[in-house]
């Protein structure tokens, strides 16, 4: 038999990939979503969608299919039609055969009804995007990309640091497409985190955020001040006003802004990443890759790949241009 934790780690897969967890803060306590009401009752019915294998489902598993790709409707506002409709007729919604196989999924490990619709809300419905301030922060990638990725983490996060590598192959994956920010946090037990953050901050106002970014990750066990100043030499920065920027109330507004967000969205950890809005759920081994494709309409540049696992506190982290390891807050 389920139990009623693993069926709460296969709500939101798309697809199995590896592991990926969070560091988190000690202090914080994951609350579980309340459970979503059921649809009105209707008649139990097998439905046949193109591209989702039923075959292996029970013919109770089939019905419990059919009744919520009928009954649940398209991801995309433009299409009015049932998630089953969308299928058949092949509508203009990239996410409805993505989200008809993981509902198929989903059904097949053991989730309830109730489970799949809450989830599937939280995955897809417009009214759950989170529009989240971005001024200020560091970014890179086209201003006009049709995907954003924002990026809480931590630098002492060792899972934020794991996370560098998927994020940088992502955005390589499809140029142009994609644009990443990156949100400090400082977990309190992570006791270089801030002034690694602050001079990541420095760095970045003489243009340098993702080199340091990059440096700071790669280089985690060393964080020290010495070390810090080591690596403004190494990117060449005018080292004298890398320390004045590190020490200013703009670094420290700049911080203290992050981590007000943080604690508006209860962040549960680092990395967290958000994909237009939406968090990713990576404990629920949601690849990053899969996501953005199924933003963008296309199938997955590569096959998802191990993902890094997530520590208990908010962390900053965010890809730079050469590969390295980054991660995310929650």
């Amino acid at each position: 038999m389920r139990t009623a934790l693993q069926v709460v780690r296969l709500l939101l897969l798309v697809v199995a990939v590896g592991a990926w967890s969070s560091c988190r803060d000690p202090g914080a306590s994951a609350t579980e979503p309340p459970p979503a009401t059921s649809s009105p009752a209707s008649e139990p019915r097998e439905v046949t969608l193109p591209g989702v294998d039923t075959s292996a489902m029970t013919p109770r598993e089939r019905r419990e299919f059919g009744s919520l790709v009928t009954d649940l409707f398209a991801p995309c506002p433009n299409v009015p039609v049932s998630l089953a409709q969308c299928v058949k007729d092949k509508r203009a919604c990239p996410s409805c055969a993505q989200a008809a196989k993981w509902i198929a999924h989903a059904v097949r490990d053991g989730a309830s009804e109730e489970q799949i619709q809450h989830a599937f809300k939280e995955r897809y419905d417009p009214a759950a995007v989170r529009t989240l301030p971005l001024e200020g922060s560091p970014s890179r990638g086209a201003d006009d990309a049709p995907v954003t990725l924002v990026e809480f983490a931590d630098f002492e996060c060792p899972h934020c640091r794991a996370a560098v590598p998927m994020i940088d192959a992502a955005i390589a994956a499809h140029a142009g497409k994609v644009r990443l920010f990156y949100k400090f946090v400082v977990l309190p037990s992570h006791v270089h985190a801030e002034a690694a953050a602050r001079s990541a901050f420095a760095a970045g106002q003489q243009g340098k955020f993702w080199e340091m970014e990059h440096l700071l990750f790669e280089r985690q066990d060393h964080l020290e001040q010495a070390d810090l100043e080591r690596y403004a030499r190494m990117l060449k920065l005018d080292v004298a006003k890398w320390k004045l920027d590190m020490d200013s109330q703009a670094a420290k507004d700049r911080l203290a802004q992050d981590h007000k967000l943080e604690e508006e969205l209860k962040l549960k950890g680092t990395p967290t990443i958000y994909v237009n809005g939406r968090e990713l759920d990576i404990e629920e081994e949601e690849s990053l890759e899969e996501r953005i494709a199924s933003e963008l309409g296309v199938p997955p540049a590569t096959s998802p790949s191990a993902a890094p696992s997530a520590s208990t506190a908010p962390s900053a982290s965010a890809a730079g241009p050469a590969a390295s390891a980054s991660a995310r807050p929650r």
